[in-house]
């Protein structure tokens, strides 16, 4: 069976795709995609990709800005050095992400932010893992709980706003959470996660979508399809997992509770896509997230410099990939990690006019995720 085949098939498992019978049912093709052009489609009707916003801004953005608003860069230290101050005041880059060494105290947060809002003109992206338990980066903020600990949706919701509310006031404006993985028992992310199957996982992940909106913070879900059955995280390992319905239903709700942000997962899926790590599909992302699921929000990758992307190839070659591929926002977490990556996409991008293209669509995604949280005004 081709490879067309087969995903059709598991998107019809998954009531993803019509199934009248043959190898012709609507679904995203597994074969390779011209390059920028998101994917290609097997059947005669396929449904409608998502367009990008339409976008008078980044028509006034030189390429290297176009290419800038598709990046988020980490630095180390409690005040941001020059070159990153330099990178905002240019737009050369969308924002930053923030880990624990960059958090020493309220007053020292809320400084930092304020100091990267001024290089920004008050457009920076700024993002922080918060989604409680082990992984939290603020630790004198909400959540007090892990989400495994918050056991029902009215719990889940609580529990982000009061979040939310924290990261606001400290100059936060994305949270990459909630995990909108189904956890399986024993799986590398199941403490992670919210507690139950997939309908009170989603339950919970629609009611944190909300939160996190009602405090001015947009929300992250993650790791789409569905890591909840991984083994072993993608940070540390290549990973091939395997996603279902139950894995989508919190996705489906976050997507109809208005998320702003997907991240991609770094694992291979091979009932989807045998040959290409999710946030390297376009059939994951392009046909599965933006065309089935009908996703109209930025897509931003899970870390560029996670062993799961390194396996395939060099960090330069894995951001383009991903770009291609559909992705909008490329999280990178080496302090080293913005020059390299940055050059790369802006050459390609000037000979490559498809690539071009995609860039630019990436980057009025992204421009409305910042209008949309109220940033440059």
């Amino acid at each position: 069976m081709t490879r067309a085949g087969l995903a059709a098939l598991t998107l019809c498992a998954l009531g993803l795709a019509g199934c009248g019978g043959g190898d012709g049912p609507s679904v995203p093709s597994a074969s390779p995609a011209p390059p920028g052009t998101g994917t290609t489609t097997a059947g005669s009707t396929p449904a409608r990709p998502v367009p990008a916003p339409r976008s008078a801004e980044v028509d006034r953005l030189t390429l290297p800005q176009q290419v800038g608003e598709t990046l988020i860069l980490a630095f180390a230290g409690t005040e941001a050095p020059p070159y990153v101050l330099g990178a905002l005041r240019e737009r050369r880059v969308a924002g930053v992400i923030l880990f624990r060494g960059n958090v020493q105290s309220p007053g020292q947060l809320r400084g930092l932010t304020a100091q990267l809002q001024r290089a920004a003109g008050g457009r920076a992206i700024v993002c922080l893992d918060q989604e409680g338990g082990d992984v939290k980066i603020v630790s004198f903020a909400a959540p007090d709980t892990s989400q495994r600990e918050q056991g029902s949706a009215q719990a889940a919701g609580a529990a982000a706003r009061a979040t939310a509310r924290d990261l606001h006031s400290l100059g936060v404006n994305v949270n990459l959470a909630p995990v909108a993985d189904v956890g399986r028992p024993g799986s590398a992310l199941e403490a992670r996660t919210y507690p139950g199957d997939g309908g009170a996982v989603a339950a919970g992940v629609a009611a944190a979508v909300r939160a996190h909106r009602s405090q001015g913070v947009g929300a992250t879900v993650k790791h789409f399809p569905g890591l909840g059955a991984a083994g072993a995280n993608t940070d540390d390992e290549p990973v091939t997992t395997r996603t279902g319905a139950a894995d989508l239903r919190p996705y489906r709700a976050a997507i109809a509770a208005e998320v702003p942000l997907v991240m991609a997962s770094h694992a291979t899926y091979p009932q989807l896509d045998p040959g290409r790590i999710a946030s390297q599909s376009p059939v994951i992302l392009e046909g599965l997230l933006r065309r089935r699921l009908r996703f109209g929000g930025v897509i931003v990758t899970d870390s560029m410099e996670a062993a799961a992307v390194l396996a395939e190839g060099s960090l330069e070659q894995g951001a383009e990939r991903s770009l291609r591929a559909g992705a909008d926002l490329l999280l990178l977490t080496g302090d080293g990690s913005f020059r390299p990556v940055s050059q790369r996409l802006n050459a390609v991008a000037r000979r490559d006019p498809a690539f071009r293209a995609r860039v630019k669509a990436a980057a009025a995604r992204v421009l409305a995720l910042k209008a949309r949280l109220g940033l440059g005004r």
